[in-house]
């Protein structure tokens, strides 16, 4: 599986000249699918050295990323693009249309690190606190997304008629973050 990944990874970067992540002023680093960035030896990739990639607007798994963390990307992949529907998921994990809450249980249970849905605000208190290395959950009581190896997972319509779930290599805004609180599966 991650021989195919980091093939899949390659040939992608090959095709839309992605490489390690290129340097913005200040030096600071832009890791949403950029690639891999070379780690000291010994060192453990995370989703700030290794960020996944995200090919016509499918998601794909850096390679080393934990295996649960290929298989929430592998879920989330399967509801993307669907349309955003108020409730979408709580009643059944198959749903024509998901929200936010909806779209990021699908996502974790996919993984088996969730059982069962949860609402935004239910979210907001699950896993272990602050930001994880390969998956950062941002709920409070009205939305949440996530940002799984680099890559957000998000509901919110970011272009005039586009809502539903959508992989998007913007990171969150900083003004909008002190509304929400960091969490993460434990281990991730």
């Amino acid at each position: 599986m991650r021989k195919t990944i980091a093939i899949s990874l390659a040939l992608a970067a090959a095709l839309l000249g992605l490489g390690v992540p290129t340097a913005m002023a200040g030096g600071q680093t832009i890791p949403w699918g950029a690639g891999c960035a070379s780690i000291p030896s010994g060192g453990i990739r995370t989703s700030a050295s290794c960020g996944a990639s995200l090919v016509n607007g499918r998601a794909i798994a850096p390679p080393g990323a934990p295996e649960a963390v290929v298989r929430v990307i592998a879920a989330a992949n399967q509801i993307n693009g669907r349309p955003y529907v108020w409730g979408g998921g709580h009643a059944s994990f198959l749903s024509k249309g998901y929200d936010c809450s909806g779209a990021v249980s699908y996502a974790l249970h996919g993984a088996g690190l969730l059982e069962t849905t949860m609402v935004s605000g239910q979210l907001a208190y699950w896993g272990d606190a602050g930001a994880g290395r390969w998956i950062t959950i941002y709920a409070n009581a009205e939305h949440v997304f996530m940002v799984v190896a680099g890559l957000r997972f998000d509901t919110r319509d970011d272009r005039p008629g586009v809502r539903g779930p959508r992989w998007k290599m913007a990171a969150p805004e900083a003004r909008i973050l002190p509304a929400f609180v960091a969490r993460h599966p434990a281990g991730l």
